[in-house]
């Protein structure tokens, strides 16, 4: 084999060798603080079951909630809280809960989607995939999205309690140490 042909001994990160987190060490953030957004015209912080449900999770989890915001239905709120919250610098992570169903109210996708940098196509795919276990052909329903926003994870969530400590517990938590560790790279010193 010519040596150009030959396997490189570097590793090249931007290959998807399909390496799990225990490959990359220097990749993973171990504490992340969170923003948490509700997305809903009906509730309040008081009220928001689903929103407590993922603070009760992501604290268990040994995380940071550093804010929580409730937004009403309006494609323009969404994107500036969304933007506020990536623009702090006590914020990793956004996860949004709620408006992602398929009522015309449901603008949460419309209003996240165009703010990411890169998409993160897997976690709606898995979503889907996942949820389709416990509730069969009603998961094509799902408009469950991520990307990133400047380097920052943003994750769209249904607005049910179930849901949205679905996605929280069995996508988010599981992977957001290595996801931060890739978009937070650039900032790593090379090994």
């Amino acid at each position: 084999m010519p040596p150009h042909d030959q396997p490189s001994e570097e590793h090249d990160h931007d290959r998807d060798h399909g390496h799990d987190a225990s490959d990359h060490p220097h990749h993973e953030v171990e504490a992340v603080s969170f923003g948490i957004v509700t997305v809903s015209t009906s509730r309040t912080l008081e009220t928001d079951e689903s929103g407590d449900a993922l603070v009760d999770l992501i604290k268990s989890d040994g995380h940071d909630v550093a804010r929580r915001e409730l937004v009403g239905d309006d494609r323009d709120g969404i994107t500036a809280t969304v933007a506020a919250l990536v623009e702090s610098p006590e914020v990793e992570t956004v996860v949004l809960t709620g408006g992602t169903g398929l009522s015309p109210a449901d603008v949460t996708v419309e209003a996240v989607r165009p703010l990411t940098d890169q998409e993160i196509p897997g976690f709606g795919e898995l979503f889907r995939v996942l949820s389709y276990d416990d509730i069969g052909p009603r998961a094509l329903l799902s408009r469950a999205y991520a990307g990133t926003y400047d380097g920052v994870p943003v994750f769209c969530l249904p607005g049910s309690k179930q849901g949205a400590t679905f996605g929280t517990e069995e996508l988010i938590l599981p992977t957001i140490g290595h996801v931060l560790g890739h978009t937070q790279e650039r900032n790593c010193p090379e090994q």
